[in-house]
């Protein structure tokens, strides 16, 4: 019997799950963090081995029976990194005396959505802190809009909410801008009072411009201008992602499926999202996720096989 790990790798926790040939899943864990953008490649392998040996030691097989392990890791949407991952993952492996025939990473959105649509047709938009959007047509033909990063792109994400709702609060310190309930909830949230501690923070590596949507979305919900104006215009963004996709992929009743903490809790933001695809997008369906994106590692790991 041969055994196939799949690994989603997050930024602060993974989750991993291991199956059989005939696709039954026989146990799930967690583990640490598995970044390689926040953490490192070294210290993200070794975790990745601690997961291994949690798959196996739960499953009390052995590694030789390992045909495969794929982890989907959100610092690897460019093939060199994922590359670069891979290599630091079999030198740990080497390192803790674990024997693994054949190890893939790849991006964890492209895991997202194989899981999603259990290695079906179908599209994935994720937006959280970042956003992005993959589509599939039936033959396996892969598309992607957006995903550029936070200094070029990430339209519609929790980081250019908050970055537009910093932006709001200096115009208001400035004398440029009306007054915004965000900039009191900045103030409450993230004790920025005055211009300096405005910048200070803008520039901090260790400030989360990301959790300064929660300030937008919460202005937005209470009816303030400033903050409804950034969430629909961003909400149009993802809009845009949709009828990019919808115009790139050959797919009758395209199915959309969210992924991401900005767009699957109930916010002013996710409402308005729906809204406006029912209303602009009469054949776009939005589903739920069928399988988990560490299923979908293991999906993908097995077409991989299959191709060698």
């Amino acid at each position: 019997m041969k055994y196939y790990i799949g690994i989603d790798g997050g930024g602060t926790k993974s989750s991993c799950v291991i199956v059989d040939e005939n696709k039954k899943q026989l146990f799930e864990g967690t583990g640490g963090p598995t970044n390689t953008l926040t953490i490192g490649i070294e210290t993200a392998s070794r975790t990745v081995i601690e997961l291994v040996k949690q798959c196996k030691e739960k499953t009390n097989i052995n590694y030789n029976q390992i045909d495969a392990v794929l982890i989907g890791s959100a610092g690897a949407g460019r093939r060199q990194d994922a590359q670069l991952f891979e290599a630091g993952v079999k030198t740990a492996a080497v390192e803790a005396n674990v024997l693994l025939k054949n190890v893939f990473v790849e991006s964890d959105a492209i895991i997202a959505l194989e899981g999603a649509f259990n290695s079906g047709a179908g599209c994935i938009l994720i937006s959280g802190t970042g956003s992005i959007m993959f589509g599939k047509d039936e033959k396996d033909k892969l598309y992607r809009i957006g995903g550029f990063g936070r200094n070029i792109g990430d339209e519609g994400s929790g980081y250019q909410l908050g970055k537009r709702g910093l932006k709001a609060v200096a115009y208001q310190l400035d004398g440029r801008g009306e007054p915004t309930l965000i900039t009191n909830l900045v103030q409450t949230n993230h004790q920025i009072t005055t211009i300096n501690d405005l910048i200070t923070a803008a520039f901090s590596s260790e400030f989360d411009i990301a959790s300064v949507s929660r300030a937008v979305l919460q202005a937005a919900e209470q009816g303030d201008s400033c903050a409804l104006s950034i969430v629909t215009s961003e909400v149009d963004e993802l809009i845009l992602h949709i009828r990019t996709m919808e115009r790139k992929i050959a797919i009758k009743n395209l199915e959309v499926c969210f992924s991401g903490s900005l767009i699957t809790n109930d916010n002013i933001f996710s409402k308005m999202l729906r809204t406006k695809i029912s209303e602009i997008f009469p054949d776009v369906r939005i589903k739920g996720a069928k399988s988990s994106p560490a299923f979908g590692a293991v999906l993908l790991a097995m077409r991989r096989i299959s191709n060698i």
